[in-house]
């Protein structure tokens, strides 16, 4: 209901309301609705380069998910580890968002990443998912508690200085920290 138009653009569906507002949905919506605005002479976001600048050039464990958009499952939670010295040979290599990189660019990266980038990856088959899915335990839930895993099993090996921890936001802080209380069934 509402809908006044819905296109695909490859991997981002695009959905207009009667209410004039558009939702971009899929692996690049960020980059679709941003070159939208471009075309359309609105500002782009803004970026905060000293916070970006900030986490750049720091130490860093990191976490993000796969598994739970267009193509769900299995989930997938990899945190990785990343002095800052090796900050030079990601970039040398290429390493930026993954949404902005090829499928064939990504198999020739990951080989040299994973040779020297300590991670640990957390996953969950469809049907594991389907068995901890609740009214209790919905999506976010259990990305949080994975994400939470990964996060923790990284430090404990790692056992170093780290200047930040950084997780992919899909809920707030509060919220996930609510999630987490409970880590137990994953």
């Amino acid at each position: 209901p509402y809908v006044v138009f819905q296109a695909q653009d490859e991997d981002t569906v695009v959905t207009m309301y009667e209410s004039g507002k558009v939702m971009f949905q899929g692996t690049s919506a960020d980059i679709d609705a941003n070159m939208w605005k471009e075309m359309d002479g609105q500002s782009l976001d803004v970026i905060d380069t000293k916070n970006d600048l900030k986490y750049h050039s720091a130490t860093t464990i990191g976490s993000d998910e796969v598994g739970t958009g267009d193509y769900f499952g299995p989930i997938v939670v990899s945190a990785a580890y990343v002095k800052k010295e090796n900050i030079p040979f990601l970039e040398k290599l290429g390493v930026m968002d993954s949404k902005k990189l090829t499928d064939d660019k990504i198999l020739k990266i990951v080989p040299e990443i994973i040779k020297k980038i300590p991670y640990k990856s957390i996953i969950l088959s469809n049907t594991e998912y389907n068995d901890k899915y609740s009214k209790d335990n919905n999506m976010n839930k259990i990305k949080a508690i994975m994400h939470n895993r990964a996060l923790y099993q990284m430090v404990e090996e790692v056992k170093d200085k780290v200047d930040y921890i950084v997780v992919d936001e899909f809920a707030k802080e509060k919220r996930y920290y609510e999630y987490i209380k409970d880590s137990s069934f994953i």
